[in-house]
């Protein structure tokens, strides 16, 4: 029997990312104003500060004005529950059986906006970014290119959710564009390192997942309780330096060939909207450690993904990968409690990516890197290009969404955008 959607009073396209049964958070300026929290519904972002202000959360017991900040980290410091009480007033303020708010004419300019008349913002504060490596699929593509084909996962991959910790202040929004950097890099073929702009610029298509709990330092978050400190999720593209970075890389790990940029999607979608699409995860073949041990039946989320390219000769974006997070080898409940066990302080607003999200086919690879098989196979493009890597004057635009036959409107993060612009 097929689950029905309550109808909003507002009118939602029938292939939008954001109806009635997703309302995700964000940040956004209105027309001459200064930014404020907010959720999206079909074409309309709504201000949930004037709504507060009005008066429609007076029964919710939330802070005053706690929508009325530049980030979503004050709302989301009140943890799962009331973040879900607030979704589910707002699905019945905006369901057209209530008139309240319907009715309420003379305040819908104040409180609806079209989206492409406002700005968007990166959706919390980022006090600080771990960066894990949880895609077998991809670990063992990058490990047959780098190192040993006959073995290519280096020995603890299937022991730890491996990770490093990436820059906070250069995580952006979707729409900056993306300046391509600068460092060492060492050709196999040349003697000694040459310094200048990055040749191989590539994209990472990824997930993230966002905390809403604050942890003391010495103290840890279980493997089974740590959803309850994730409130939800953005799409993520960690632009990679390719030629920096493996110049750089050894022995501690990604430095300069990462921290230039990491772009992120304007809306979080809240695990209660995601839950109809639990799914199983990949079966550990490799007994984990009791502290990252969970049940796998509903460990991860059915989430389609695509990467899209635009380039200075194409008219429009052009795919160049399928995916879907259900292929995470690591949750996000065994990353939260690897990134914890030893004690290291979890922050309201922290964010943590998937890494890069690839499948076992060609087409479902989620870099340049293995698109074009480390420049050995150039990619060729709809338009009759070739990409090895990206090229400047180039968008690349990932999108993402739940869908089941079950349920009337898809679940979707929108786009995360980014253009490499030239350097001056």
């Amino acid at each position: 029997m097929k689950e029905v959607v309550p109808p909003s009073w507002l009118t939602i396209e029938r292939d939008s990312h954001f109806a009635l049964n997703n309302l995700p958070f964000g940040v956004f300026s209105p027309p001459q104003s200064t930014p404020r929290c907010g959720t999206r519904i079909g074409q309309h972002v709504l201000d949930l500060h004037s709504l507060q202000e009005a008066g429609y959360f007076s029964k919710l017991a939330l802070p005053k004005a706690v929508f009325s900040h530049a980030s979503l980290n004050a709302f989301f410091a009140l943890g799962r529950p009331k973040i879900h009480a607030v979704r589910e007033r707002l699905i019945a303020l905006l369901s057209v059986q209530n008139e309240s708010l319907r009715t309420d004419t003379s305040f819908h300019a104040r409180l609806l906006h079209k989206v492409d008349q406002v700005c968007m913002h990166i959706p919390v504060e980022v006090g600080d970014y771990t960066d894990f490596y949880s895609s077998e699929s991809h670990a063992r593509n990058v490990g047959s290119m780098f190192r040993d084909k006959a073995n290519p996962l280096l020995p603890n991959w299937k022991h730890i959710p491996v990770g490093y910790h990436g820059r906070a202040s250069s995580i952006i929004v979707s729409g900056q564009p993306i300046h391509r950097p600068m460092g060492q890099y060492k050709p196999p073929s040349d003697d000694k390192p040459s310094f200048g702009l990055s040749r191989q610029l590539d994209f990472e298509l990824e997930i993230a997942f966002i905390t809403c709990q604050q942890t003391n330092i010495g103290t840890s978050i279980s493997v089974d309780r740590a959803e309850e400190a994730i409130v939800g999720l953005v799409l993520f593209n960690d632009w990679s330096a390719r030629d920096i970075q493996s110049w750089e890389y050894v022995p501690l790990g990604p430095f300069l060939g990462k921290s230039f940029a990491s772009s992120v999607s304007p809306w979080v979608v809240t695990l209660d909207a995601l839950a109809p699409f639990r799914t199983s995860a990949p079966t550990q073949d490799v007994a984990v450690l009791p502290y990252l041990h969970q049940d796998r039946g509903r460990a991860n989320l059915d989430i389609s993904l695509e990467a899209h390219i635009k380039t200075p000769r194409a008219a429009d974006y052009m795919r160049i990968c399928r995916t879907n997070a259900r292929h995470l080898y690591w949750s996000m409940a065994q990353q939260l409690a690897h990134q914890s066990v030893n004690g290291c302080p979890i922050r309201v607003g922290d964010m943590y990516a998937s890494g890069t999200i690839s499948g076992t086919e060609p087409g479902s690879y989620g870099s340049m890197l293995e698109l074009a098989w480390r420049a050995t196979r150039p990619l060729k493009l709809p338009s009759g290009e070739t990409r090895s890597f990206l090229e400047d004057g180039d968008c690349l635009k990932i999108t993402g969404y739940a869908e089941s036959a079950s349920i009337d409107h898809k679940v979707g993060f929108g786009d995360v955008v980014g253009c490499v612009q030239a350097n001056a």
